[in-house]
């Protein structure tokens, strides 16, 4: 152990001996590092982000979205049924009846791997109570939309099934709703007016807490600023836009270019599917159903975000996996710099060496001053390279709005990268100097 330790004290005098060289060497080592910190860090945050995208939509759904620009009746090869029609012979339009609860439960009836279904019904609206007025959306729902989407009471209690099947005035409330008119007392039982109705609060939302970024990139709402009623108050007390009128067939006369109203009873649904296996099929069944009960008009969109999320993860790690790359090239450049320093060192050091062989020192003395010079000079590298690296993923972070997450094992990693740069790019200079004749090397200048 004595012998180990003299030969580690005489490494660190020779490091000390030779300053700026040591420093110049271990620059390969610090750059190194750092990058490979920093671009583990942008990783890292890449995928936190993707897994709190994937949190707030919940898992195995599949998102039913209502839409207008179905209403030209385009079929599945996006062929008009209109340019089906032979010569110019105008045909009127098929009828479709938009969105509505009837279908959720037919794909409910029909395909029995669905847990779950969370019909949508957006009312923009204004708020009132105490003289206090703030635009928001009534958002009509059933008590699966909250387990979907993974909301959670801080006070009251769930929509009981009274108030789904019979239309009650009552709400819940985000929280946002709450901290502006009911900020310093318990909202429970009070009463308050979205549009012309009034309805009593029975319910409080947790705050979500969910970047900006990630609602824009999922097309979701802040939940915290919206009413949720029944399903069914929505339509009976606020509107129903499936209900027959004249403009309701009017819109069958209108042309491709006119401004459609809204005709869809709901906004949005979202469905659990039990088996996550599934998620495809079930999707392409439910688009051939739902197809076929609006008359061949495609005026809903099927989506899965799960699978969206998924590819983009891949990609996200196919590009992280580009980035270590680089990065351990960044390594390798400076462990052959390091092998190249202590070559030229070995050259100008034979003297020393001589001397150190001729006093009694072996092959295996010389072998580890050399090689701990090497890993000394790499970890001192690696200390600097992780400061560094640090610095500049929170300078990314904040400069380019980029998330960066510097986890502990890319720290352990960029040591033990160092470590092992500096012992198996020090060994061959350290052989080198073992192997140099002890007489020549007194009679070198």
């Amino acid at each position: 152990m004595k012998r180990y330790l003299f030969n580690f004290y005489l490494a660190i005098e020779g490091i000390n001996a030779n300053k700026l060289r040591s420093f110049l060497t271990a620059l390969g080592i610090i750059f190194g590092v750092a990058a490979v910190i920093a671009m583990l860090a942008i990783g890292s945050g890449a995928k936190q982000a993707i897994l709190e995208q994937m949190k707030l939509i919940g898992t195995n759904n599949i998102v039913l979205t209502a839409k207008m620009s179905g209403q030209g009746g385009e079929d599945e090869e996006g062929q008009s049924e209109e340019g089906a029609a032979v010569g110019n012979q105008k045909e009127k339009k098929p009828f479709s009846p938009g969105l509505t609860l009837e279908d959720l439960h037919a794909l409910e009836s029909i395909l029995p791997d669905i847990e779950s279904v969370s019909p949508e019904i957006v009312l923009p609206t204004n708020v009132i109570q105490s003289a206090q007025l703030q635009k928001a959306k009534c958002i009509g729902v059933n008590n699966h939309f909250f387990d979907l989407n993974q909301l959670r009471l801080e006070s009251g209690e769930y929509f009981h099934q009274t108030h789904l099947e019979g239309g009650k005035p009552v709400c819940i409330i985000g929280k946002n709703i709450q901290l502006k008119f009911f900020k310093d007392e318990n909202p429970i039982g009070k009463q308050i007016k979205c549009g012309n109705t009034w309805l009593r609060v029975i319910g409080v939302l947790q705050k979500r807490q969910a970047s900006k970024e990630s609602l824009d990139n999922l097309g979701i709402r802040d939940y915290n600023s919206d009413v949720y009623v029944p399903v069914t108050t929505s339509l009976l007390r606020f509107k129903n836009r499936a209900r027959m009128g004249k403009n309701r067939f009017a819109r069958n006369n209108r042309g491709n270019n006119s401004e459609v109203e809204n005709y869809h009873q709901l906004d949005r649904a979202v469905i659990r599917v039990g088996n996550s296996k599934q998620m495809k099929a079930t999707a392409a069944v439910m688009a051939r159903i739902l197809k076929r009960r609006h008359n061949n008009i495609i005026d809903f969109e099927i989506e899965v975000p799960e699978l969206l999320l998924e590819q983009e993860q891949k990609t996200q790690d196919t590009f992280n996996l580009v980035l270590a790359v680089i990065a351990g090239i960044s390594l390798l450049v400076g462990g052959i710099g390091i092998m190249n320093i202590m070559l030229a060192s070995v050259l100008e050091r034979i003297k020393e060496i001589g001397v150190r062989r001729s006093l009694g020192a072996n092959r295996q003395d010389i072998i580890l001053q050399f090689l701990f010079e090497a890993v000394i000079i790499s970890l001192l590298g690696g200390v600097i390279g992780v400061a560094l690296g640090i610095l500049s993923a929170k300078a990314i972070a904040s400069s380019a709005d980029i998330p960066t997450v510097v986890s502990a094992w890319s720290i352990i990693l960029s040591f033990g990268v160092a470590a092992t740069i500096g012992l198996i790019f020090g060994l061959f200079p350290a052989r080198k100097a073992a192997m140099q004749d002890p007489i020549k090397a007194l009679r070198s200048d």
